[in-house]
């Protein structure tokens, strides 16, 4: 058993990686701004703390062993893409990245610090085609990341490499693709100001059910839906995160599956699991990049395989989101917890 702490606790990832970490045996503290929104945590402790100051990343990090930094102001296309946010998102995330990474150097007792970057770091001139080959881990350099997310997660993978180098902190980065699965934001921007951060899986199933229960049968997708992403179940992902973070590994990893889908065959596996046979309507939004394809033989070689298919998990995700949705959008059902 090992004292284990996860910033970003009460967000998607980090409250699913909470709950893993317990079904292993280990003491977990969660740190957050905010408690989970649909689930109580299962951290043996949870510190509402804001970890842009340092002397409170050092207050989540006394006596801990190992630390997953997951804490980020982050969301979906529609945050990352929104000019008004820009400066305040790369500010945010470059305090929350300094602080965390020095309180890991004073405290002593780390033996673990892994950082939770993003795809989003890969250069867009090389995903500017539906179907690209797969990227490896090196081809991050040079950089081109997208826009200012893309670049603060990879100045924070620089900065650990260099604490690594110069300090001895036992650093370990895993660039994380598109993450889904119940218990995640699925609002919408007009019903809830934090619905700007909902992710494509989310945003299409809530899209689906209110097609289903609503006399307007019409699913709104951003563009012409042709672009392609691979997208991975939080299962594997906090699985994988675990193994990155407690190896010997060093350098940076992309987790994620191999399957490449379009945001159209997206929309019509969820259409076939809600049942219906909605009207596609394609209209302005943020696209991001035109195709994203990674080679997964780094984090094959370490011992992780997804285990969850795509289609098993869009199923899991829609049940939950159409629950949601029959209550919030008075359909008449009750809210779960989970």
């Amino acid at each position: 058993m090992a004292k284990i702490v996860v910033t970003g606790a009460g967000g998607f990832v980090g409250n699913n990686l909470v709950r893993y970490l317990k079904t292993l045996g280990h003491e977990v503290r969660g740190v957050d701004i905010k408690y989970p929104l649909w689930c109580d945590s299962q951290a043996d402790e949870f510190l509402y703390l804001d970890l842009r100051y340092p002397t409170n990343a050092y207050e989540a990090f006394e006596d801990m062993e190992i630390v997953f930094a997951l804490a980020a102001d982050m969301g979906g296309m529609a945050f990352i893409a929104d000019q008004s946010i820009q400066a305040e998102m790369g500010r945010n995330n470059s305090r929350i990245a300094l602080s965390c990474l020095e309180a890991a150097r004073l405290t002593k007792t780390i033996k673990h610090y892994l950082f939770t970057s993003s795809v989003c770091i890969y250069p867009t001139h090389l995903l500017a085609k539906r179907y690209i080959k797969p990227l490896t881990e090196e081809e991050a350099i040079p950089a081109q990341p997208q826009g200012v997310y893309g670049w603060e997660k990879l100045y924070t993978e620089i900065l650990c490499h260099a604490y690594r180098e110069q300090y001895g902190l036992n650093t370990h980065i895993v660039r994380l693709q598109n993450t889904y699965g119940p218990y995640c934001e699925w609002r919408d921007a007009k019903n809830h100001p934090s619905g700007v951060r909902t992710k494509a899986p989310a945003a299409l199933c809530r899209k689906a059910a209110i097609a289903k229960y609503s006399d307007d049968n019409t699913i709104e997708v951003w563009g012409d839906g042709l672009a392609t992403r691979t997208f991975m179940h939080i299962q594997d992902a906090v699985r994988g995160i675990y193994l990155v973070g407690t190896s010997d590994y060093t350098g940076p990893v992309t987790l994620g599956p191999d399957r490449v889908i379009s945001i159209n065959e997206l929309v019509e596996m969820i259409a076939d699991i809600a049942g219906i046979q909605p009207e596609i309507r394609h209209i302005d939004g943020p696209e991001g990049v035109r195709g994203r394809n990674f080679d997964h033989r780094l984090i094959h070689s370490l011992g992780w395989e997804p285990q969850v298919e795509l289609e098993a998990g869009m199923r899991n995700l829609y049940q939950w989101v159409e629950r949601q949705v029959k209550k919030n959008y008075n359909f008449g059902e009750e809210q779960d917890q989970c």
